[in-house]
């Protein structure tokens, strides 16, 4: 033991001395877990914001609780998903004797404090620190969950030479979970850039062959391979690689939707940089385009970045000026700016054109920018988390 440790030291890996919080989970999987009578198996929905993770879920699961703190966003939740299921309140306020059986338990929990454009204050502060509410829950319920997943932004395996992974991968392996990870970029099945890490861990002594690989796949970057490194037993999930998607960002834009005046689009078309200027004027011929970018602030100076690949930036919440993603169309001979619509980011999470989304702008924005993208869900649950529910030891 003395000289795995010292091993893990020497690889660089920051590990933490933070106390597991909750109580230790027995190894005894199967034991008297009562079934439930449903042809699908129930599934919690921590953190459900507007019920993304819940429509990427339920063609394999049964949604039985779901919980978030945000009125607005239940409001949308309600209006897609039961909403009997949904407990709007802070999870500082929801009890795990309290909650129903449940096969699955899902956890999208905040990710401002670990995020590149967040203050990276880490898996401890208030925010993301409500992760150890989720664990908390679990504690407390006569049968927790079997199969656990918590989603969020990449900075929680790159962060601090990966102490907040090592954190949370040591808290549930504390809890009697075999615990790996994958890295999905909703890229893959729709033209945003957004990777996201899926911390899955699974109370099993054993696991399905098919299901596990002996290293690392397409779905493991390089920071989950160096801090598989620093914890015991990292369990390499694997998944069938998706075919490219052959959708672009211009396949999904409103080119009849509203753009700002002359005047605005004039002030926002000068932020862009000359090299991006000349390089969109190179790309545009007699048919509409469509460039999307994002407002920073480089050497002192406000600039508006854009990109060329035919995908969107990462749909953010739009608090701020910089997080509202713009789009330069050109059309009709001329170029206009406008911020994306609701319904585009919509598509760009993947969802169906029959999801409502309610509120203003910016609820509607915020509903989509602070969810997950159901395509890459959906692949996770078809090819991982149903046949890890459907394993019987």
């Amino acid at each position: 033991m003395a000289q795995a440790l010292t091993a893990k030291r020497e690889t660089g890996c920051v590990r933490t001395d933070r106390t597991v919080k909750g109580s230790l989970r027995s190894n005894n999987v199967n034991g008297d877990r009562r079934e439930h009578p449903r042809s699908k198996p129930a599934a919690l929905d921590f953190f459900a914001g507007s019920g993304l993770a819940a429509e990427a879920l339920r063609p394999f699961f049964s949604l039985v609780w779901a919980n978030d703190i945000c009125e607005k966003k239940a409001a949308t939740y309600r209006a897609n998903h039961p909403a009997r299921a949904l407990k709007v309140s802070s999870i500082s306020d929801v009890h795990g004797a309290d909650l129903p059986d449940a096969e699955l338990s899902w956890a999208s929990f905040p990710c401002q404090d670990l995020s590149l454009a967040g203050d990276m204050k880490g898996i401890d502060s208030p925010r993301s620190g409500l992760v150890w509410e989720w664990l908390r829950v679990m504690d407390e319920m006569e049968r927790p969950p079997r199969i656990v997943v918590a989603e969020n932004v990449v900075g929680l395996v790159s962060a601090s030479r990966g102490k907040h992974y090592v954190a949370l991968h040591e808290a549930l392996s504390a809890r009697g979970f075999r615990v790996g990870a994958v890295v999905l970029d909703a890229v893959r099945w729709i033209p945003q850039s957004r990777p996201r890490v899926f911390v899955i861990g699974v109370v099993s002594p054993s696991l399905p062959d098919h299901l596990v690989s002996e290293g690392p796949t397409w779905c493991h970057s390089s920071a989950l391979k160096q801090v598989s490194r620093c914890v015991e037993d990292f369990v390499w999930w694997t998944l069938p690689e998706p075919r490219a998607t052959r959708v672009g960002l211009a396949d999904l834009i409103d080119y009849g939707a509203a753009a700002h005046s002359k005047e605005n689009s004039q002030r926002n078309l000068q932020l862009i940089p000359p090299h991006h200027r000349t390089r969109m004027e190179s790309i545009i011929n007699s048919r509409p385009a469509v460039f999307p970018g994002y407002k920073r602030t480089r050497e002192g100076r406000q600039v508006l970045e854009l990109r060329f690949d035919n995908v969107a930036g990462c749909l953010r919440t739009p608090e701020g000026g910089s997080s509202r993603q713009y789009v330069v169309i050109y059309k009709d001979g001329r170029f206009s700016t406008r911020l994306l619509t609701v319904q585009e980011a919509s598509r760009l999470m993947g969802v169906r054109a029959s999801y409502r989304i309610l509120g203003s702008y910016n609820d509607g924005y915020k509903a989509m920018g602070d969810g997950v993208a159901v395509p890459a869900v959906r692949h996770l649950a078809r090819h991982l988390l149903r046949p890890l529910a459907r394993f019987k030891d």
